[in-house]
């Protein structure tokens, strides 16, 4: 038996973050992993055009470590597509994990392991089996993280948890289907979770010949080009170097079949529906390549026999925590129609109890027309951003084992909220905030539940190497001087965070926002003059010499100034980064108004 301080066990990009944080903040940490990569989500699932967490305010924690290294190490930049403002290849953000892993001494990472068992007396869990290639291992901890994309940890431990549809009756979510139809419409039992996808890897050739620019004209993807055309479909996901991730919700790659067979306990059964999934999007890439005339054909971008094939299903949601708190539907939702952010989080003597922000629109995945969501999306800096709120810690905790802490998506989140909170960017903070955690309760010998919650707030907000946002401020980004002061008045004083996500009160005029051209250069700006056009509301566009380009930007200074009044008609000088698959121009600064 080998003794921890903590264990975390599983692939999820939030398992990752756990083991980092936890060795980063004191504790001797071994992470245990199935596979040979270790970044969940964010490579070996090849989910590697993120949503969510775009603004430059939400850019902290290891999510914004992880995104300025990523622009360091990849060539070319990350503006490649038109679904997410970053595209990055799987095998640059391993390398990235795999390289800050092995600069943690306390770290002892795991690979290829299977859990077996897991052993717990009296509301503790005690030890973890594994087999691995030295055969059967034990491992005991004082905490251990569930950092797995289907909570297989939760599982085996004796924590309840949630799998599936709740009813509106039961938090009276906005978007929730009510218990009798639960009960009668057959979609649910069929349908109990949102589909997942096994990501395949594309490569592009050239440029789309036009005479190749049509539907793809067979069943089952005959309806996925429908929507967008043949060239908008294929570059959705593009990335550097031109490979494609191909994760197609629009009669494409999402798999929606016999989706229970993921909780089996009979490894063939769960085999066999990888073996479905794998298949169904090869057929798909195939469909494209053969429609396109070559223009996409399989990529190179994972290990093992087939490199187009991610080394992972992407889950979209998993076995849920039933925790000392559930974030419902009603957590996510701007608190009034004009409001950019959620609810705050305020527990009995009135603290706010918020330890990460999340800011993805509400999205689910099934077969079929779009399931109807209560809107939580804003028109932001040129472009459509969903609204920001807040999870609490007690939504990574649960009274029944005092020493297990979820670090991945099956945290304590309704169905419902889990289309929001269930994206990259917040699962590596949240994976943070664990490993956080964890490290705490180790150093300072007592249950999770008796942490307190201030300490981790004030950790995460000082953390040297990746401090992280714990309230959703819109004014102030983690690049600015101010940004620490205004999370700490922003905890102090929690009345004073207004409904549009900014600091107000007497102590906030002390605090300068930034201005529009003091953000820190980014590789690949360019200058740009030109006429703006257009308006806020339905967008602006820059006409240059060249061409007129849409312009969008994630920085809240320049928000604020093309909020401030109508600048259309205007000769500007400009720093952005052309994506021309956007097509976009994101603007960085405003250099000066030459009238």
């Amino acid at each position: 038996m080998t003794h921890r301080d903590v264990v975390v066990w599983g692939g999820g990009c939030g398992g990752v973050a756990a083991a980092l944080q936890s060795a980063r903040s004191g504790a001797d940490t071994t992470l245990l992993t199935p596979g040979p990569w270790l970044g969940g989500m964010v490579s070996s699932a090849g989910v590697c055009a993120p949503d969510g967490h775009e603004l430059t305010c939400w850019q902290t924690g290891i999510w914004g470590a992880f995104l300025r290294q990523l622009e360091l190490e990849e060539p070319s930049g990350l503006d490649h597509n038109w679904v997410s403002c970053f595209g990055y290849r799987p095998q640059t953000a391993e390398r990235i994990l795999q390289r800050w892993v092995a600069a943690e001494p306390r770290l002892d990472w795991r690979p290829h392991c299977r859990l077996e068992q897991v052993h717990g007396k009296q509301g503790r869990l005690q030890s973890v089996e594994i087999h691995s290639a030295n055969g059967v291992e034990s491992f005991s901890a004082d905490v251990f993280v569930d950092g797995s994309d289907l909570g297989d940890l939760l599982a085996l431990s004796s924590a309840p948890f949630r799998w599936g549809w709740e009813a509106k009756e039961i938090w009276d979510e906005p978007s929730a289907p009510e218990q009798s139809r639960l009960e009668s419409d057959a979609f649910f039992q069929e349908q109990p979770i949102q589909s997942p996808t096994w990501v395949v890897m594309g490569q592009l050739h050239g440029e789309l010949a036009p005479r190749h620019a049509a539907a793809i004209p067979r069943i089952p993807f005959d309806r996925s080009t429908a929507s967008f055309g043949l060239e908008k479909t294929i570059t959705y996901g593009r990335l550097p170097s031109g490979l494609v991730m191909l994760n197609w919700p629009l009669e494409g790659n999402d798999w929606h079949n016999g989706l229970d067979r993921a909780l089996s306990a009979d490894g063939e059964v769960r085999a066999g529906l990888a073996q479905e999934m794998q298949r169904h999007s090869k057929d798909f890439l195939a469909a494209l390549e053969e429609c396109s005339g070559g223009w996409i054909s399989a990529g190179n971008a994972f290990p093992g026999a087939d490199p187009s094939l991610a080394l992972m299903p992407y889950w979209r949601e998993s076995r849920r925590l039933m925790g000392r708190t559930t974030v419902t539907e009603r957590d996510l939702l701007p608190i009034s129609t004009q409001a950019m952010r959620g609810p705050l989080p305020i527990d009995a003597q009135g603290r706010c109890t918020s330890i990460a922000v999340g800011t993805y629109a509400n999205d689910h995945h099934y077969p079929g027309d779009d399931w109807p969501l209560a809107p939580k999306s804003v028109r932001w800096g040129g472009r459509w951003s969903g609204t920001p709120f807040c999870i609490p810690f007690d939504a990574l905790i649960t009274d029944s084992i005092s020493n297990l802490v979820m670090a991945e998506k099956g945290f304590s989140v309704s169905h419902m909220a889990n289309g929001a909170t269930r994206l990259q960017p917040l699962i590596l903070n949240l994976g943070q905030v664990a490993g956080l955690a964890a490290a705490m309760a180790v150093r300072q010998g007592c249950d999770l539940a008796d942490l307190q919650v201030e300490a981790i707030q004030s950790a995460l907000i000082h953390e040297p190497q990746a401090p992280a946002a714990v309230l959703p401020i819109l004014d102030w980004p983690l690049w600015h001087p101010h940004w620490v002061k205004a999370q700490e008045q922003g905890l102090a004083q929690a009345e004073h965070l207004d409904a549009m996500g900014r600091l107000s009160g007497p102590r906030v005029s002390m605090l300068l926002p930034p201005g529009v051209n003091q953000a820190p250069s980014q590789p690949h700006e360019v200058g740009l003059s030109g006429v703006l056009t257009g308006n806020l509301h339905e967008g602006y566009q820059l006409e240059t010499a060249e061409r007129i380009w849409p312009l969008i930007t994630l920085e809240p200074a320049i928000h604020r100034w093309l909020s401030d009044e109508d600048h259309s008609g205007r000769t500007l000088n400009l720093r952005g980064i052309e994506n021309p698959w956007g097509p976009w121009v994101r603007i960085t600064e405003v250099l000066d108004q030459a009238n």
